[in-house]
């Protein structure tokens, strides 16, 4: 998984913390008390250039309910674009869809992605034979060429939207600060062992809206060699709805951040706003 894969979480990453107690068994399905159909979350993203911070783009996510092979599921759609004035840097369209049952067990995944003029569609479709979970995967390269590889292993398996979308419901309130919450991410190419690392409880004002919220902070770090480098942090609500308002990516060529801007259809009552 690339850097920018990560940061698209995680582009906007997670609403709340895989629990270290998540039960061993592939298909984990988990009861959605943090968002419904109709939710749309937009966010300004800013990308620092030579100390200078500039309006780097928009991204928006909207989740709704489908009808997918005679089920009704949830489907959530990410969408990810950078500025006319970024574009001559660095040009990014990313478009994320996830599909997860009504408790939010994965069924597909695809990202197809315009980043730097080139183009990659990373896509995984989820089956859970005999309780395994069982995963088909396809990877393009810019060149066009496709790799496919089938997948198969005991524990859940979450590529980066649907375990965003199971994580919002989980209770974050217990954790303590440094603990550390481990999952499994597939990619459309392989599977790899990723963690997150709580680092309490804040305080953030949005640039957009000048809205105070008490949030929980999370970090995605990686290993490189024996030391861990961190990828992004991320402020989530403190409330019911665990809405994503603000991240941090550090990315090989600077630093960019996202806040949100604006949230309609939102499920609960937005209990973390302290100032408005």
């Amino acid at each position: 998984m690339n850097r920018l894969q990560k940061i698209a979480v995680t582009a906007l990453l997670l609403g709340g913390a895989l629990s270290p107690g998540t039960p061993a068994h592939a298909q984990c399905p988990e009861v959605n008390t943090a968002f419904r159909s109709g939710e749309k979350l937009e966010y300004k993203l800013f990308f620092n250039w030579k100390f200078v911070w500039i309006n780097a783009g928009t991204a928006t996510l909207l989740t709704k309910d489908i009808d997918h092979n005679g089920q009704k599921m949830l489907r959530s759609h990410l969408l990810t674009r950078t500025s006319k004035r970024l574009d001559r840097l660095f040009s990014m369209r990313d478009t994320l869809e996830s599909i997860v049952t009504q408790d939010l067990v994965p069924v597909y995944y695809r990202k197809g992605a315009v980043e730097g003029g080139k183009y990659r569609v990373n896509e995984v479709s989820y089956s859970y034979p005999d309780g395994t979970c069982h995963m088909e995967m396809m990877y393009r390269n810019p060149a066009g060429k496709q790799t496919r590889k089938i997948l198969e292993k005991a524990e859940c398996v979450y590529d980066m939207m649907s375990m965003m979308l199971r994580a919002r419901s989980f209770n974050g309130s217990d954790f303590k600060v440094g603990e550390r919450i481990y999952f499994d991410m597939a990619d459309g190419r392989a599977i790899e062992p990723q963690q997150l690392v709580y680092r309490g409880i804040k305080k953030f004002t949005t640039e957009e809206t000048k809205i105070t919220y008490r949030c929980m902070v999370f970090s995605f770090v990686e290993k490189q060699g024996k030391k861990e480098k961190e990828i992004i942090t991320f402020y989530i609500t403190d409330d019911a709805n665990h809405l994503p308002v603000r991240l941090d990516m550090f990315l090989k060529f600077g630093v960019a951040k996202a806040y949100m801007k604006q949230a309609e259809g939102v499920r609960n009552k937005q209990t973390a706003i302290i100032k408005q």
